[in-house]
C-alpha cells in the first residue's frame, strides 16, 4: 500500500502546477491532501479528479480556508470528518477513512507563524489532537496520520536549528509535544523508520533560494500506530515537485485495504 501526502497551500494552484498530472503516476493506494483552500463544489472540474479514485473533503466554512481531503483507490468502509471540537471542524482540518485493516487520515495542524495568538490557537489545538491520540490507543484497530503538523522534531528536521528555537515551528513546548507522541505514546514516525539522514525537509519559506540551498522544515509526518512499525517498508520525500511550498511525503507500507 502507497500513502501520499501533501499540503496543496490552495489545490486550484497546485493543480496548475501539475499536481494531479504527478498523482496519477504514482500508483497510490492513498492520497491525502491538506490545506485546499476550496470547498468541494469548487473542484467538480475533470482536472481535480483522478481515475479510478473515491475522493472525500471537508470543508471549512470559511471560504478560501483550511479544508483537508482524501482520494483513495479502495472504497471504505466509513468517512469521518472532524474531531469533535471547534478549532478543527470550523476550519476543515481533519478527515478519516476506515479500511478493514486500517483507518487513514488526513490532518491540518494550524500555524502559530503569523502571531502570538496564532501560536495560542496552535498549542490549544495540539492539546486537542493529543487526547484523541491517547484515545485512538484503546481501540482495536490500527492508525495512520498523514499530515502537517507545522512542528519540527528534532535538530536534524530543521535547517538553523539553533536560532530556530524560538521561532513557531521549533519551540521547546513544541518540540516537547512531539516527544510526548513519539516517545511516550509510541506512535511512529513512519519517515524516519526508513530514512535517518538529515536534512530531510518537507517544508521550504516562500522563496526559491531556501529551496534550493535546502533550508526549510520537515513539518509533514504520516504517524502510525505501533502495529504498523514492521510494515513500512520504504518511503520518500518528493522534494523536486515544486507544486507548492511544501514537497509530497511518500511512504509505502506492507498492509492490504
Amino acid at each position: 500500500m502507497r500513502v501520499i501526502s501533501f499540503n496543496t497551500q490552495g489545490i486550484e494552484q497546485a493543480t496548475d502546477k501539475g499536481l494531479f498530472t504527478w498523482l496519477a503516476d504514482q500508483d497510490a493506494d492513498v492520497i491525502c491532501l491538506q490545506d485546499l483552500r476550496a470547498k468541494e463544489y469548487q473542484l467538480d472540474d475533470d482536472k481535480y479528479h483522478l481515475d479510478g479514485y473515491y475522493p472525500y473533503f471537508f470543508d471549512a466554512f470559511e471560504d478560501g480556508y483550511s479544508g483537508v481531503a482524501i482520494y483513495t483507490k479502495h472504497l471504505p468502509k466509513a468517512i469521518m470528518t472532524g474531531l469533535g471540537f471547534e478549532l478543527c471542524d470550523y476550519e476543515g482540518r481533519f478527515i478519516q477513512a476506515d479500511f478493514e485493516n486500517v483507518s487513514i487520515s488526513s490532518l491540518l495542524v494550524p500555524s502559530g507563524l503569523k502571531n502570538d495568538a496564532a501560536q495560542a490557537v496552535k498549542h490549544q489545538f495540539m492539546e486537542h489532537l493529543l487526547a484523541h491520540f491517547k484515545k485512538t490507543q484503546r481501540k482495536r484497530r490500527d492508525f495512520i496520520f498523514c499530515g502537517t503538523l507545522n512542528t519540527a522534531h528534532r535538530t536534524t528536521d530543521i535547517s538553523n536549528w539553533y536560532v530556530s528555537q524560538s521561532i513557531s515551528g521549533f519551540l521547546p513546548s513544541e518540540r516537547a509535544w512531539m516527544e510526548e507522541v513519539i516517545s511516550e505514546l509510541g506512535y511512529v514516525d513512519a519517515f524516519r523508520e526508513v530514512n535517518k539522514a538529515d536534512r530531510q525537509y518537507t517544508w521550504w519559506p516562500d522563496y526559491n533560494r531556501a529551496r534550493k540551498l535546502n533550508e526549510g522544515a520537515r513539518l509533514d509526518y504520516q504517524l502510525t500506530t505501533n502495529n504498523i512499525l514492521d510494515t513500512i517498508n520504504d518511503g520518500y520525500i518528493a522534494k523536486e515537485q515544486n507544486f507548492s511550498e511544501f514537497a509530497p511525503l511518500v511512504i509505502d507500507y506492507d498492509i492490504d485495504l
